[in-house]
């Protein structure tokens, strides 16, 4: 054989490396076979042991899952395949072990909230009602957290957007580190706190019971998470903007007035509405401040009210069948509440964020 026939040969090709692209792939319902096999092997074992927790089933599960992707991967295809589908698979655990306990909530809150929740109960008090028996309402503490929330809002929300306007515009010295270190501290301050900050105040003044000391209450664990959300979003405006509208000769409040706040009004909504759904489920201060009412009561300014939190927790005290089914179905109207805060927070701030094209 000539030296050329030898050249002209084609070289046999290399053994594909173990951490090669190429080669066999695993179908796209792998995933789902692993899960339904890791699934039916978790509770089959869970069965066979005598666990009574479907947690214990449903972690097992999950360990077993986590190995077949990566035995089954690093068998077919390779290594690195491996370790990039035990990575997602432990996204898709997490997030599953996220999500059950949510939708377990919510499935016990609705199928035994909804034995009472009705036109009648949406619509009556508990005036007259015995609370060991049927019968009666929600309309009263409806009232009351409409009132208390909305009072509180009117007064945490302009000063803490003040505030947060001052700590990204103007701050910068020893004053704005004090007030982020405070508005850090309020951040973790308990709700039973706050009520009893403003107990003593009414016991200073010998101020009665009514929904605007609780709103105050609420106003204070409010405060630090509108002032947090909109610090934040007022930083997320390009400081382009900022330098444009002053080389126009626009004043500095006109430019915050005019180009910071509106750029970033879909966010600052956004923080306010979730800061409205975390101290619409607070019962402490309502407890201390408000003393609870089965009248309905208009006035936030004089006499007690109830409140969602609290008619919940005053109906599953009373312990009979009736009172537990109020509270189920109570509950279910807060979650309900939050539930339109928060769409309402999402369409305005899609409705408000900036367009963007070319």
């Amino acid at each position: 054989m000539s030296h050329t026939a030898v050249q002209d040969r084609p070289a046999s090709p290399a053994p594909p490396s173990p951490d090669s692209l190429n080669g066999q792939k695993l179908p796209r319902w792998a995933p789902l076979g692993f899960a339904a096999i890791a699934t039916a092997l978790g509770c089959g074992l869970g069965a066979l042991a005598g666990w009574q927790s479907k947690i214990q089933w449903g972690m097992v599960s999950a360990l077993l899952f986590l190995t077949f992707s990566y035995v089954a991967t690093s068998l077919v295809e390779n290594r690195r395949q491996a370790k990039d589908r035990l990575a997602t698979s432990v996204v898709w655990v997490c997030f599953i072990l996220a999500v059950v306990p949510l939708f377990s909530l919510i499935w016990v809150t609705v199928s035994r909230g909804v034995k009472v929740l009705d036109g009648y109960f949406l619509t009556h008090s508990m005036a007259g009602v015995p609370g060991f028996e049927a019968g009666g309402g929600v309309y009263h503490a409806i009232v009351g957290t409409l009132q208390q929330v909305g009072l509180a809002t009117l007064v945490s929300v302009p000063i803490g957007l003040l505030t947060a306007v001052y700590l990204v515009e103007y701050g910068g010295g020893a004053l704005a580190k004090a007030v982020t270190f405070f508005v850090d501290v309020m951040t973790g301050i308990p709700s039973i706190v706050a009520g009893l900050f403003l107990l003593s105040v009414m016991l200073m003044f010998e101020l009665s019971p009514s929904g605007l000391m609780g709103a105050l209450a609420l106003a204070i664990l409010m405060l630090p998470v509108v002032v947090r959300s909109t610090e934040e979003m007022l930083k997320l405006v390009p400081n382009e903007l900022r330098e444009a509208a002053l080389a126009l000769g626009v004043p500095k409040w006109r430019t915050i007035l005019k180009v910071v706040i509106p750029t970033a009004l879909g966010g600052i909504t956004t923080g306010v509405m979730l800061a409205i759904a975390r101290i619409a489920g607070e019962t402490a201060p309502i407890m201390l401040l408000v003393f609870g009412s089965q009248l309905i009561n208009t006035n936030p300014f004089e006499g007690a009210q109830s409140s969602l939190p609290f008619y919940i927790w005053e109906q599953y005290r009373v312990g009979s069948e009736a009172s537990y089914d109020r509270a189920w179905a109570a509950a279910l109207v807060l979650i309900a509440f939050v539930m339109i805060l928060n769409l309402v927070a999402r369409g305005i701030a899609r409705w408000k964020a900036p367009k963007t094209g070319r």
